[in-house]
């Protein structure tokens, strides 16, 4: 990974909540990976969005709801397993660090296992994982993507773990790389986590939209605003960051839907994603 200053690693992706839903998609393999494809109306592969899922990967029902919206708004979405196989057990939401009001509940006792449970299951993860092996599987897509007929712009949604690739592939193609690998023409990354400040933000030449909450324990108050700082003073380029009072890590894709107030951070967040893409993912041949 880079080597500016990263934001904590205790926990992760791992809370919130599973939600209700039948994902709507098929299961295709692209480019050599399992890949989950939300189609919109008419098929039209126009505008095409990857998903970069969180360490709960690919099949999680969450992921796959939202990429459906994602798709009734006219996107051709695609959520491939970037993991190979190797995601995070969905138990992790309840068993290691449940939605913040179950956290509020939880016994010393309880806590103290989390806190074993979390860093001997999240750590060799997080190695096996690494940079070097997930970005090269992403650019690899990105490329198969644009050589699928049909595709003319492509667009990169990513959350949590998956947000730091979102905005890694918001640097656009590595022309240091013979035949330009990987980059996407927009991306929206909600909750980042792991991410290196101000080494992953530095690079960014695509329109970039982001989504913070401000109770997210691996994106700080102050890590929030170096970044804030760092996105203002790239002064040509398109970019916003919201922030989403009293939400947590997860919120934009594990919302806890018995609070009104988190269900409807969730979907603002959707909304701003959507709305992000439906500006500036725009095809040349509209």
């Amino acid at each position: 990974m880079s080597e500016g200053e990263k934001t904590g690693m205790s926990s992760c992706c791992l809370s919130g909540s599973l939600h209700e839903g039948t994902p709507t998609g098929r299961v295709d393999n692209i480019g050599g990976l399992d890949t989950y494809i939300a189609e919109p109306r008419g098929g039209s592969k126009t505008k095409s969005i990857i998903f970069i899922s969180d360490i709960f990967g690919w099949s999680f029902p969450n992921t796959r709801l939202l990429a459906d919206q994602y798709a009734l708004a006219g996107f051709y979405t695609y959520v491939p397993d970037f993991h190979e196989g190797d995601s995070l057990p969905i138990s992790f939401l309840q068993n290691i660090e449940p939605p913040l009001k179950k956290q509020e509940q939880l016994t010393v006792a309880e806590k103290a296992t989390n806190a074993a449970v979390v860093p001997a299951t999240l750590g060799p993860w997080l190695v096996k994982h690494r940079e070097a092996v997930t970005k090269p599987l992403i650019d690899g897509f990105v490329n198969t993507v644009r050589m699928i007929p049909g595709t003319d712009r492509i667009g990169a949604v990513g959350f949590c773990w998956g947000g730091r690739y979102a905005i890694l592939q918001a640097h656009g193609p590595d022309l240091a790389t013979p035949g330009a690998i990987g980059g996407v023409d927009v991306a929206f990354a909600a909750h980042p986590s792991l991410v290196a400040v101000p080494d992953d933000f530095d690079p960014v030449s695509r329109p970039l939209s982001l989504a913070f909450g401000t109770k997210d324990s691996l994106l700080d108050e102050a890590t929030r605003g170096k970044i804030i700082d760092l996105m203002a003073s790239k002064k040509d380029l398109v970019h916003e960051i919201r922030l989403y009072e009293d939400q947590v890590h997860g919120f934009a894709l594990r919302s806890d839907w018995s609070s009104e107030k988190d269900k409807k951070a969730m979907d603002d967040a959707t909304r701003q994603g959507i709305e992000w893409m439906e500006k500036y993912l725009r095809s040349g041949k509209e």
